[in-house]
């Protein structure tokens, strides 16, 4: 059974600067560790030329996979305070990587802590945060006759409409939350006088936005 998580919208990118040094903070959505290192490595090939770029991803739905790296910061002042930023928002499936362009003056401990953590939960902010609850693909065919006043009142509701076929009857497929399974069906079965097929399908996941404030 599919539980509900939370991750970000897309992927997103952010510049900070900290004295003179330079942050700029790329965020992604994804699944596999594999597709986390080869974002690294993507972002590691774009600024090859930067002082350090540093690393962290968390996976899975309780946040089974967690891994940072400093890069060759002090210890605990960089993939650390990116990783204590996607635990504090709650946020799965991503990673940051946190490019720095060394401006010349030292930040400290406090200071390097202070611009990898702005710089991901700047990141964050920009992606955007969604809540992935569990829904069920639902297909629903009515006869012709029917159509018309099936479409409009999946409309009205704000269901979820992915496609529609016609052929010798109309199938409407749509995406459903468990909780608007039993009134939709209901609705449907009095608009058409018990005349429809309804077949669930594949469980899947629907975003939602949060307040990321």
């Amino acid at each position: 059974m599919l539980v509900e998580y939370k991750t970000v919208a897309g992927e997103a990118e952010t510049t900070l600067v900290e004295k003179k040094s330079k942050f700029i903070a790329r965020i992604r959505p994804l699944s596999t560790p594999a597709e986390a290192e080869a974002f690294i490595e993507e972002v590691r090939k774009e600024h090859w030329s930067a002082t350090h770029n540093v690393p962290a991803y968390i996976l899975g739905m309780n946040q089974e996979v967690q891994k940072y790296s400093d890069d060759n910061e002090p210890s605990g002042t960089a993939g650390l305070p990116i990783l204590e930023v996607l635990k504090a928002h709650q946020v799965v499936n991503v990673c940051v990587v946190v490019t720095r362009y060394f401006g010349g003056t030292l930040l400290g401990r406090g200071g390097l802590i202070r611009a990898y953590g702005g710089a991901a939960r700047q990141a964050l902010q920009e992606a955007g945060i969604v809540r992935m609850v569990p829904a069920q693909n639902v297909a629903i065919t009515v006869d012709y006759v029917h159509s018309g006043k099936i479409q409009n009142e999946l409309l009205t509701q704000g269901v979820t409409l992915v496609d529609t076929e016609y052929f010798e009857q109309v199938t409407f497929y749509t995406m459903l939350f468990a909780h608007e399974k039993a009134s939709l069906r209901q609705m449907i079965q009095e608009l058409t006088a018990n005349d429809f097929a309804w077949i669930e399908g594949e469980e899947i996941h629907r975003p939602q936005a949060v307040d990321h404030s």
